[in-house]
């Protein structure tokens, strides 16, 4: 059965016929409390239940997994696949759905659904709703049509639920709802039941290296200048910009619901501020998350990608950013220093080592001997992350306990050996299971390796640009040699350049290392279960102590070989079992001398899986804390009282890891006590049952007529307000006008239109575009596509060019405006299309309700749309043209092009010219005297008669 505190939600949720708004803590089982609400659901009882699935498709499959984790029927998901009979006959048959509220609505409002017999809806985004989003559209209808229906909304974020003006209240006004229900992490009952059984806990701090902690104060001392610059715009609160806030995704949100307004308005640089924080956000998760060369290669990217437009790259601190990660990985050194300690390494080495070895490693010397003997060399340092040995001693101390618990034949039935190691991403487990496998200095070297080829590939994609030059610059660096810059030309070389050139030369040394073994592997006779791979970038190293020990490990696996599972979600499984059977053989490539581990998985926060339910471990590692997996963890731990469980938790001590974690629970907490304190002074009207804002637009805008009518018509009767209707194209619900339109009294009809988006008359359409999808269409063409097939089916073709409400109403600032056309500005391309289509008309709005009110006025003395003539509009016909059919062209447009084009005819002209002349050839046989006529003029006439009369010239 459910937790206790979900028993108490669900029981107030039973209580309320109406629903209720149910706001949780974040990893407090939400999947779970709405799965206990389906399984009471019966089916028998011949009502419908409708849950409108989020655009996240984890917590849908938790709710699934849970529910056939009972044995019991899981929803099924209604998808725009299916045909609309079969649709239908879904939502009789009384059993709950997952289904998307665009197919909803359609359904709704083409009545495919028997809403008498819908039981109620579930919304489990609550926090994404608004008073235009699809979901309200829906709610409305429902409730207008079924008032006993219950809604039932659902959030596990509240810190969305307390951003902009009173969002709980608003919410609740949409999906007409009275009851909120709120369950805080410290809400007693939770509290109490989640602190009744508490795993074991141990918090490790560990020390980030001095490269890394001075990363990381370069970050923030960058960031806090980058905030500074934004205060000086003085278009932002400066309240809410601070570092701590600066470590969130919320604050790119804030930040952007303050500047939407002006946005179009604003300058690059303060648009490029924006972009910046949001990078230095990322490079500060990517510091304590990946990898030294990772991180490094990423600031490669950034330095090529934002190098001249960044604002963050000319900060004071910035050098010290890429400097300090530079160092983490390599560092340039004399090549007088190498080639001496190279040359003792050497002299050593060929004392200890076997004949084949020696020559290995007279190979290797002599190659960096070669490298060095030029000036400079890069010496590699490839520091690895500090928790990375700190995981392997928690690893080797579970065995170790459990070795223990075995010799003194402890009880450990429920306990099946496998360790739980959760990373951020896949990329990170996939590194640590390397890390845990292998050697983590060869998996350092595999990255190195790999960053330096890719600098050799990217020099290869420039080279073949010079072809003019016989020899090709770099030519001595490809051959892992750095030339000697003459005196004159060292004024033009810079540090960055030999660096450069250094890099190149040991990238190169390593293909050619490369080449060079596998010519010598293709030689001899390999035996058949060496891992000739990780033989191979053994013997790239250039250390010989290095390079011996990676041939002992090679020999290792020769003798002791065993099969090893890769990792991977299709694997999973295969892991498992083997680590279930054979706790020894879980980890079957080991380091020499290194001590055996317990079963591992590694599992990716941003996946979501109910892990902890299908894998229920004894032991878990939080590589990366997050504040909804320890939730996850305390429910758990709950639910298995009798279970034991140590978790392990993972931070680097004074970063911004543990800051933002400690300030992710400080955040929720008061977004909790802000919804606490909205909910005593909140208004919701007591008759809101899905009346008060119903479909009939005559309630909320009485007609004039009735306080001017005449008592000579009928007696002053009221005249019978004539039901206005739109037809909609279904991919427009996407939108949310149709819930506006529909709002206003307009009875909406949705078909799938092939030219335009609105119909609101027999004679005009209407094609809609934001602002973004306005600038998208002008640079792929589409527009001017869209645009002639409206002016080619009706008389009175629209653009709609719709204004978000919070945004500025104008495309760009007065200073980017000019006089003269070019083919970038919008404004440009807007007046060459209304001069290439005379008959198309602009309509400018505001907002939704402001184009609400301009349908309305063009829809005023119009004859209300066909919906089966808007549907043919476009569609090919097989029988051909057929007379008088609405999908015949109306004109042919490839003569009015041509015609448009001829001497003399003009935008002015060429309208009487189509009126008098039904086809080219009548036009060609008009005198000069009729032309003068149609065209307004005796000179452009005559233009053109010389025209159609010149002869052509042949070469006989």
């Amino acid at each position: 059965m459910a937790l206790k505190y979900h028993q108490q939600i669900i029981s107030d949720l039973l209580e309320d016929s109406n629903g209720g708004l149910v706001i949780l803590s974040s990893g407090l089982s939400l999947a779970k409390l709405i799965a206990s609400l389906l399984i009471l659901h019966s089916p028998s009882q011949g009502t419908l239940l409708l849950l409108l699935s989020p655009a996240a498709q984890s917590l849908k499959s938790r709710i699934i997994h849970y529910i056939s984790s009972l044995d019991s029927p899981t929803p099924t998901e209604i998808t725009a696949d299916l045909p609309a009979n079969q649709r239908y006959s879904l939502y009789t048959s009384g059993s709950p759905f997952f289904i998307t509220p665009r197919i909803l609505i359609v359904d709704l409002l083409t009545q495919r659904i028997p809403v008498s017999s819908l039981a109620g809806i579930f919304i489990l985004n609550a926090h994404s709703i608004s008073e235009t989003s699809t979901e309200a559209f829906i709610i409305r209808i429902v409730k207008s049509l079924n008032s006993s229906a219950y809604i039932r909304a659902f959030s596990d974020r509240p810190q969305a639920m307390v951003s902009g003006f009173a969002k709980t209240e608003r919410t609740m006004r949409a999906l007409f709802l009275r009851k909120i229900h709120l369950w805080p992490r410290f809400q007693l009952d939770v509290s109490q039941e989640l602190e009744r059984e508490p795993p074991e806990v141990v918090d490790i701090r560990v020390s980030m290296s001095n490269y890394m902690v001075g990363i990381q104060k370069a970050i923030i001392e960058v960031m806090d200048a980058c905030l500074k610059e934004m205060k000086k715009t003085n278009k932002v609160d400066v309240d809410d910009l601070t570092v701590e806030s600066g470590l969130f995704k919320s604050f790119d949100e804030i930040v952007r619901r303050q500047l939407d307004p002006i946005w179009h308005t604003l300058g690059k640089r303060t648009k490029q501020l924006v972009s910046d924080l949001k990078t230095l956000r990322k490079l500060l998760d990517y510091l304590v998350r990946y990898d030294a060369v990772s991180f490094l290669k990423f600031l490669d990217t950034l330095r090529v990608s934002e190098s001249y437009r960044s604002v963050w790259l000319f900060a004071e601190s910035s050098y010290k950013i890429f400097d300090f990660a530079k160092k983490r990985v390599y560092r340039l050194v004399k090549a007088s220093d190498v080639k001496s300690k190279e040359h003792v390494k050497n002299k050593s080495g060929k004392k200890r080592n076997s004949k084949g070895e020696t020559d290995s490693v007279e190979a290797v010397g002599g190659e960096t001997a070669t490298n060095v003997a030029t000036g400079v060399v890069v010496e590699e340092v490839l520091e690895e992350a500090p928790k990375w040995k700190v995981l392997r001693e928690i690893l080797e101390e579970t065995q170790e306990e459990r070795l223990k618990q075995a010799f003194s034949e402890e009880d450990n039935s429920d306990n099946n050996g496998i360790v739980l190691v959760a990373c951020k991403d896949e990329r990170s487990c996939m590194q640590l299971e390397d890390c845990i496998t292998n050697n983590p200095q060869k998996v350092m070297r595999e990255e190195w390796e790999m960053y330096l080829l890719s600098k050799i590939e990217l020099r290869s994609m420039q080279t073949p640009q010079k072809k003019k030059q016989k020899t090709p610059k770099g030519f001595g660096i490809l051959d892992g040699v750095v030339p000697v810059t003459t005196i004159q030309n060292s004024e033009g070389s810079s540090v960055g350049r030999q660096e450069h050139e250094a890099l190149m030369a040991a990238a190169s040394s390593i293909r050619k290392l490369g080449k060079t073994t596998d010519m010598a592997s293709g030689n001899n006779n390999p035996e058949p279960h060496v891992d000739k791979a990780s033989c191979t970038k053994g013997k790239a190293k250039k250390d010989p102590t290095s390079l011996r020990r990676s041939l002992r490990s090679c020999n290792k696996k020769t003798t002791n070989s065993k099969p090893e599972i890769l990792p991977g979600p299709d694997n999973e499984e295969k892991a498992n079992e083997a680590s279930t059977s054979a706790p020894q053989e879980a980890n079957a490539v080991r380091p020499s001398g290194a001590k055996k581990l317990p079963p591992m998985h590694f599992y990716a926060l941003e996946s979501d899986q109910p892990i902890l339910d299908i894998l229920k471990p004894s032991v878990i590692i939080v590589y990366h804390p997050d504040m909804g997996f320890v939730r996850e963890l305390e429910v758990y731990k709950a639910e298995n009282p009798l279970r034991k469980l140590k978790v392990y938790f993972i931070f680097y001590d004074e970063s911004t890891e543990v800051q933002k974690f400690e300030a992710s629970i400080r955040r929720e907490n008061e977004a909790f006590e802000s919804l606490i304190r909205q909910k005593s002074s909140m208004i919701i009207p007591v008759d809101q049952d899905g009346l008060c804002m119903g479909s009939n637009s005559s309630t909320e805008f009485p007609a004039s007529s009735t306080q001017n009518s005449l008592t000579r018509k009928a007696g002053g009767r009221k005249e019978l307000e004539k039901e206005t209707q739109v037809i909609v194209d279904i991919r427009e619900f996407m939108s949310s006008l149709p819930n506006v339109l529909h709002q206003k009294g307009m009875k909406i009809i949705p078909v799938t239109l092939e030219v335009g988006d609105y119909i609101l008359s027999p004679s005009i359409c209407v094609e809609r575009k934001s602002i973004q999808d306005l600038f998208q269409s002008f640079t792929s063409g589409r527009l001017f596509h869209q645009v002639e097939m409206m002016s080619r089916y009706y008389r009175i073709p629209v653009l709609l060019i719709e204004f978000s409400q919070d945004k500025s109403f104008s495309f760009q600032s007065s200073s980017d405006i000019s006089d003269d056309v070019t083919p970038y500005n919008i404004i440009s391309k807007l007046s060459l299309l209304v001069l290439h289509f005379p008959r198309l008309r602009l309509l400018w709005s505001r907002s939704l309700h402001a184009t609400a009110e301009i349908f309305t006025t063009l829809k005023s003395n119009q004859d209300e749309p066909d919906e089966t003539r808007a549907i043919r509009v476009g569609v090919p016909s097989e029988e051909g043209i057929i007379e008088n059919d609405i999908r015949a062209e109306n004109y042919n447009t490839s003569a009015v092009e041509f015609l448009r084009r001829l001497p003399g005819v003009s935008d002015a002209n060429y309208r009487s010219i189509m009126e008098k002349c039904k086809s080219l050839a009548e036009l060609a046989s008009l005198p000069v005297e009729t032309l003068a006529e149609l065209m307004g003029g005796h000179k452009v006439a005559k233009s053109l008669r010389e025209f159609l009369d010149a002869k052509y010239p042949t070469l006989l």
